[in-house]
């Protein structure tokens, strides 16, 4: 993954995205030339049936394919081709500022592993997120996974994050759907991942919304229960391993 000349990487999904694409990309772009980091902004492309991929291009940006439909399919492929020591992710609805990097990457700097950033601790414009996720949807979501694996974020779905490549690996992400940003969260808080949150600005999206409230809500209700059952059944299957005499050749720990 990684390669020494580029030290930054900007992962942005995409699925027809023509209409704020090109504004992410040169804000960026631009931002990574002003701070004077070498950096590359990877799309990933989700399967973009308008222009999306030739106004990457002409940009400039790498462009991989992801075929498996999904946020956290897209992003997979975006990370598994990033080439720099530090990720950067956002969206490319022109909802996050591409402008505001360096409060992403000087942490990574200076010793953390992940960074997330926090709109409810910074602003939300208006327009840019609908009540019912704002009031219901996120704080409910935010507070399961502190109540089940006893993280501390308090927006666990901002979109916006930047993590190390080392960090990236140990965090060993799977899920391909909206999920994966409840994964991540849970991965590194057990991955004992050094954590920043920081204050942003949440912006109203261009173009079309590809959410759905009530299936994305649920998968990550699912996946959180899921995970959790999992975990606690191998954990009680090696304590029932390591307090067993037969299984410990007779003898006791």
């Amino acid at each position: 993954m990684k390669n020494e000349t580029i030290e930054v990487s900007i992962v942005m999904p995409c699925l027809n995205e023509e209409e704020t694409l090109g504004i992410c990309i040169e804000k960026a772009q631009s931002t990574l030339k002003s701070l004077g980091y070498s950096g590359e902004v990877v799309i990933a492309d989700n399967g973009s049936i308008d222009n999306s991929v030739e106004i990457a291009k002409r940009l400039g940006a790498r462009v991989v394919h992801q075929q498996t439909r999904g946020y956290g399919a897209a992003y997979l492929a975006g990370f598994a081709a990033a080439q720099g020591q530090y990720i950067i992710m956002g969206d490319s609805d022109d909802t996050y500022d591409f402008t505001d990097l360096e409060r992403f990457i000087t942490p990574l700097q200076n010793g953390y592993n992940l960074v997330i950033g926090n709109r409810f601790k910074g602003k939300i414009l208006p327009g840019a997120m609908p009540w019912a996720r704002r009031y219901i949807g996120n704080p409910i979501l935010s507070g399961m996974l502190r109540l089940l694996f006893g993280t501390y974020i308090s927006d666990s779905h901002c979109g916006m994050r930047s993590f190390t490549t080392d960090a990236y690996k140990r965090m060993d992400l799977k899920t391909t759907g909206m999920e994966f940003a409840s994964e991540m969260v849970i991965k590194a808080v057990q991955s004992e991942l050094k954590i920043l949150e920081i204050p942003i600005t949440y912006h109203p999206r261009g173009g079309e919304s590809k959410l759905n409230a009530i299936r994305d809500a649920w998968r990550h209700i699912l996946f959180m229960i899921k995970y959790k059952l999992s975990n606690q059944t191998t954990h009680d299957k090696k304590s029932a391993t390591s307090t067993d005499p037969k299984k410990n050749n007779g003898s006791l720990p």
